[in-house]
């Protein structure tokens, strides 16, 4: 235990370094005068935009608002991926049916079904989260669909001779079996959320750090751009920490079980 911990400890001291010598090269380049501050601020000007942006109102609502909109796609995302691929990965035939279709649909891109959902959906918030949804959902549909297939034959014999219904079998076996990988799914399926929050915020003009960033890009205001830059980093990191130790927790849960 202490070794993993000095291991864990070891890697975030890196970690931190790394940060801290990309700070510094930063700093260092923009105070040689390398490249212009109207494309490359410096990190203090990053930092006083960020904390005026904070005190102000303006850069956290927006934030908040993108933290909302990732959420709620991604919630989504979680709930259809679940359902979709419990019912694919527990029946062999299904999943012969609408393998080709899930094959043909899965790899298109988000962006180049949003013009589609403009076209049907108009410029409105609800265009946004359809496409979050749509491009969040196979990393955990696709974990769930492996994970319930991939159930070992003999627990599968064991049921039957328990004589356990079909929705038994998932909630008891299938769904503790899948866990893993469906944790490991939602994991990138936030990840992408996030991405598309801010690309959809930015082509359909919706409150968020998308259009702020876009908005400061176009105005040349460069330290407000990079202090969004910057919470996206903060929001991706502090996000997938949170959902590695709801990994964690779980699944230490489920070895204990």
């Amino acid at each position: 235990m202490s070794r993993a911990l000095s291991s864990w400890r070891a890697d975030r001291l890196g970690g931190i370094a790394v940060l801290g010598a990309l700070v510094a090269l930063w700093a260092g380049v923009t105070t040689a005068g390398w490249v212009s501050p109207v494309f490359l601020p410096s990190p203090s000007a990053t930092w006083t935009a960020l904390r005026t942006g904070m005190q102000d109102g303006a850069l956290l609502t927006a934030t908040l608002a993108t933290i909302e909109r990732m959420l709620i796609g991604w919630l989504l995302a979680s709930v259809i991926g679940i359902v979709v691929g419990t019912a694919i990965g527990v029946s062999p035939a299904l999943r012969g049916w609408v393998q080709p279709l899930l094959e043909f649909i899965r790899p298109l891109p988000a962006s180049a079904v949003m013009p589609v959902a403009m076209a049907l959906l108009g410029l409105s918030p609800g265009m946004v989260l359809s496409v979050i949804a749509f491009g969040s959902v196979w990393p955990v549909m696709l974990a769930t669909v492996h994970g319930l297939s991939s159930v070992d034959p003999r627990l599968k014999e064991v049921s039957r001779v328990l004589g356990l219904s079909r929705s038994a079998f998932i909630v008891k076996i299938g769904w503790p079996h899948t866990l893993p990988d469906v944790l490991t799914g939602m994991r990138l399926s936030l990840t992408i959320a996030l991405v598309l929050a801010i690309v959809g915020e930015m082509l359909a003009s919706q409150e968020g750090l998308g259009s702020n960033i876009l908005s400061a890009a176009r105005s040349f205001r460069s330290p407000e751009m990079f202090a969004g830059v910057v919470l996206l980093g903060l929001i991706g990191c502090v996000s997938n920490a949170l959902l590695s130790v709801a990994e964690r927790s779980l699944g230490q849960r489920a070895s204990a079980r």
